[in-house]
This record gives structure tokens, C-alpha cells and sequence, in this order.
């Protein structure tokens, strides 16, 4: 397990390294650079400045440059953001989405968890179509519409709930930003657990157990519910990254200071250190995410073997 532990994430190296270049290639390639204002400024102090950040020198001097500071864990000053480096930026911003995605995928797996299990275990009655019929409801309407809303009937109308902000992590203004972030991951829970399990109940050694006079209940716990989790495991690897790269939304909406705000003011003032930072960051958050999920389904299924 070791062994395949380091390999993976020695395969790692080049997969970023790739990653590193075409998000250093695009930015470049862009049109603008991070001090081009809509006053002209002086040629000189635009000379200075761009000295200073190094960004007078060749682009293949730039890449390599940066490079080296990637390998010593420097990400590099932020262009707009004076006076404060990449580093600090993430450290400021990144504890508030890993938070608000976290509790938003914990809440996905507590309620869709079960959903689908009901729907599965009651296939074809009323029960099974309400399930599936609000699983359906959660992935056809965006997050754009189910942030307003919530804060339209809890915070305005009801008045139970701050209508945004951080509040310093007080759980009642995370309330809302988990609800809407996980409403579209509970309904794929839902989802990927009935298909899941309506496939796995039909399996032989399923008829076996029943034919035994095993009870329902022990059937469920002891002999389906691994098999049903492997398709669940391989979604929650890309969704763990998907619930804090999509928080970028959530951000806009409740108003909350996290690094989707500081990707989007980098991306369009060419904050290219910034940019880069951010993408690093998510690349390697990917990576790591779909190594626990390789992990969880070998530990789920004895059959695969990580060697």
C-alpha cells in the first residue's frame, strides 16, 4: 500500500508540472499584462515596477524562474494585492472554503446517503418516485437560483438566518452556504446510491442471503452497502474538489472571503502569480482527492489490488 502511495504521487510530479505550464502559457498569452491601467502611466515607474517583479526579463526566464521559487513553496507576491504574497492570500482564504465545502459534503452524504437508499429499498413505490422526483429538482435548478432563494425565505422572510457574511465562522452564517453548496451534490448522492443498490440487491449472493432467512436489515448492512459504495467513492473524489472550486459562487453570493473572490479579481487584473497559485492549489487538491478515493475503493472492494 505504501509502495503504491509514493508511486502515485511521484506520478504526480509531472501531471503538475504540465499543469504549471499551460496555466503559465495561457496567462502569458493573454492580452494585457497586470499593469496596464486605464491611466497611462509613466513609462519609467512601469519600467521600475516591472524590474522589480521581474516581468522585463524573456518569458522562458520567467517559467524558470518561478519554478524555482514553486520548488522552495514560494508562490511569489501578488501584482494586486501589494505588500502580500500568494502564500498568505490562500492561508487567508482557503480554511473558509475547505470549511464551508467540507460541512457542504458531509451534508450530501447524511441526507443523500439515506435518500437513496429509501428509494432503492422501496423501488417503484411512492416512495422511490418523491426521491428521485426532489433528486431530480436539486440537479436541474443551479446554485445561482437556490442561494437567492434560501436567503429569500430564510433570512429576508422568516428572518431565522443571516443573510450572508462570515460572522467570524458562527455556525448561523454557514447555515445557508452549506444548504445551497450541497443541494446539487445531495441529489447525485441520492442518485448514484439508488442505481447502486437496486443493482447490487439483484446480485446472486443477495438471493442467497435472502434464502437463507437473513433479515432484511442485516442483508442491507452486512452484504450491500460496501459494494453499493464503490460508485459513490469514485463521485466524491472530483466532488470534493467540485465543492470548493464551485463555492466561488456561494462566495458572491453571502459574501464571503474566500479565494474564488481572489481568483476572479486576479484573473481579471492578470494577477498571474495569483492565478497560478490558485490553479496549483486546485490541481493538487485533485490529486490528492482521487488518491483517498483509490484508497477508500480498494478498502471497499478486497478485489482490488494496489500493488
Amino acid at each position: 500500500m505504501l509502495r503504491y502511495v509514493l508511486r502515485r504521487l511521484v506520478a504526480a510530479v509531472p501531471t503538475m508540472l504540465v499543469i504549471i505550464t499551460l496555466a503559465f502559457a495561457l496567462l502569458h498569452a493573454a492580452p494585457g499584462g497586470p499593469f496596464d491601467e486605464g491611466k497611462e502611466m509613466i513609462p519609467e515607474i512601469k519600467a521600475s515596477i516591472e524590474k522589480t517583479y521581474h516581468l522585463d526579463e524573456a518569458v522562458p526566464l520567467q517559467y524558470l524562474r518561478y519554478l524555482a521559487q514553486i520548488a522552495r513553496g514560494d508562490l511569489g507576491p501578488s501584482f494586486q494585492y501589494r505588500n502580500t504574497s500568494v502564500n498568505e492570500l490562500i492561508a487567508q482564504g482557503l480554511p473558509i472554503d475547505l470549511t464551508i465545502g467540507g460541512l457542504a459534503l458531509l451534508v450530501a452524504l447524511l441526507v443523500g446517503l439515506p435518500l437513496g437508499v429509501l428509494a432503492a429499498t422501496q423501488r417503484g413505490r411512492w416512495l422511490d418516485h418523491l426521491s428521485m422526483g426532489i433528486s431530480l429538482l436539486g440537479i436541474s435548478v443551479p446554485v445561482l437560483v437556490i442561494a437567492p432563494l434560501l436567503i429569500l425565505v430564510f433570512a429576508v422572510t422568516l428572518q431565522w438566518l443571516p443573510a450572508g457574511d462570515w460572522g467570524d465562522g458562527n455556525p448561523r452564517n454557514l447555515v445557508l452556504p452549506v444548504l445551497a453548496l450541497s443541494a446539487p451534490y445531495i441529489a447525485y448522492v441520492a442518485r448514484i446510491t439508488r442505481g447502486s443498490l437496486v443493482e447490487v440487491l439483484q446480485a446472486p449472493y443477495i438471493r442467497t442471503a435472502r434464502a437463507k432467512g437473513l433479515p432484511a436489515h442485516i442483508i442491507l448492512l452486512r452484504h450491500a452497502m460496501k459494494p453499493t459504495l464503490l460508485p459513490l467513492v469514485s463521485f466524491l473524489g472530483p466532488a470534493s474538489i467540485g465543492v470548493i472550486t464551485g463555492s466561488i459562487v456561494i462566495e458572491s453570493v453571502f459574501g464571503l472571503p474566500g479565494i474564488g473572490r481572489f481568483f476572479v479579481n486576479g484573473a481579471f487584473n492578470r494577477d498571474y502569480t495569483l492565478v497560478m497559485g490558485v490553479t496549483i492549489l486546485y490541481g493538487g487538491l485533485i490529486v490528492l482527492a482521487n488518491l483517498l478515493a483509490d484508497l477508500c475503493y480498494a478498502w471497499l472492494d478486497p478485489r482490488v489490488r494496489l500493488s
